[in-house]
């Protein structure tokens, strides 16, 4: 079971304690990105995940492998050059003080990545399955040709494609995602999306939410979910609920859709330690699931279970066993000490 990921890993710093950046006389240092994220996950349960991007041959460089390298991730296609790294700032919130993210990624190696940095008949050779986001693309000029060569290799190569819309604002407009975005879907087999990655990036607004007071419309979510499955032809589509109470206390529950019905999951409450990359382990269980075989149901709550989990765990990778997503999935959730 190979399974290839593409996208961007970035240095992350994060002020200790709930401080604000103002605050800060020192940072903690991790890396992540949505696509490793997935990536790290995947080989955490047992699979052969390999994460490829483009990184600058310098320390920050070597670091950043060897963190992904220390969760089990293979490294083997990664491209190096360019002249430095992404980094992003994590303001972690709480209560009704919400968490912030500062971008510093301009010019990062990736954005500068050509078509020839990348051996697609080389890196999908065997692969089971191929991961990109919508975070990529817009990234550098050359990133949505890179991904249009990637996808149809593994058209080609019959591999299966995943993609998580993950639509953001402050990298592209809704005209230009949709764009660039759009045309890809022909080669997607599994869609992962929330309700703004659909409306924005596919166009399609999911009716009747109420986002402000976080409440949830599980019958909106179903009528769109057998909109984009007719219009693209997806196999499964997996959408994340969460109910924000704040930015401290979250509801957070998964639908599945696959063969024309929806499969929703345990509701969970969750006190937050760390959101960031709990989508991407929902992303990753997904995937884990389906090279498994789960049925829809059984991914539903492992893939819930799994991003529930990582909520409680600092740091943009969830550090899981395959083991204590299950056991959550299967009802355990008194979070007794285990002795």
């Amino acid at each position: 079971m190979k399974v290839v990921t593409f996208g961007e890993i970035m240095l992350r710093l994060s002020p200790p304690n709930h401080k604000r950046i103002f605050q800060a006389d020192c940072f903690e240092v991790t890396y992540g990105g949505a696509e490793a994220n997935v990536a790290a996950f995947l080989a955490q349960m047992g699979v052969d995940a390999y994460f490829v991007t483009k990184l600058p041959d310098n320390p920050l460089g070597d670091a950043a492998i060897g963190h992904l390298r220390k969760f089990g991730v293979k490294t083997d296609y990664i491209a190096r050059g360019g002249s430095r790294i992404g980094i992003y700032f994590l303001e972690i919130g709480a209560s009704q003080r919400p968490s912030k993210v500062v971008y510093d990624r301009a010019h990062s190696a990736i954005s500068e990545a050509k078509r020839e940095d990348f051996n697609w008949e080389k890196i999908l050779d065997g692969a089971s399955w191929f991961h990109f986001s919508g975070i990529t693309p817009p990234l550098g000029k050359e990133l949505p040709l890179i991904l249009e060569d990637a996808l149809k290799v593994a058209k080609k190569k019959n591999v299966t494609v995943s993609c998580d819309l993950n639509y953001r604002a402050r990298l592209w407009s809704k005209e230009e995602a949709q764009k660039v975005m759009i045309p890809f879907m022909e080669y997607v087999d599994v869609l992962i999306a929330n309700e703004e990655d659909i409306e924005k990036v596919l166009g399609i607004p999911v009716e009747g939410l109420d986002l402000k007071t976080g409440k949830l419309n599980r019958e909106a979510y179903v009528k769109v979910a057998e909109e984009i499955s007719k219009k693209y032809g997806f196999k499964t589509i997996g959408i994340t609920l969460r109910e924000s109470v704040s930015a401290t206390v979250n509801y957070w529950s998964v639908m599945v859709y696959e063969n024309g019905k929806p499969h929703f999951s345990t509701r969970y409450e969750i006190h937050i330690v760390d959101r960031v990359g709990a989508g991407d382990s929902f992303a990753g269980a997904l995937i884990y699931g389906s090279l498994m075989g789960f049925e829809p149901q059984k991914k539903a709550e492992f893939a819930a279970a799994a991003s529930c989990l990582k909520h409680t765990i600092p740091g943009d990778f969830a550090v899981l066993s395959v083991e204590e997503i299950e056991k959550l999935a299967s009802g355990a959730t008194s979070g007794r000490v285990e002795r």
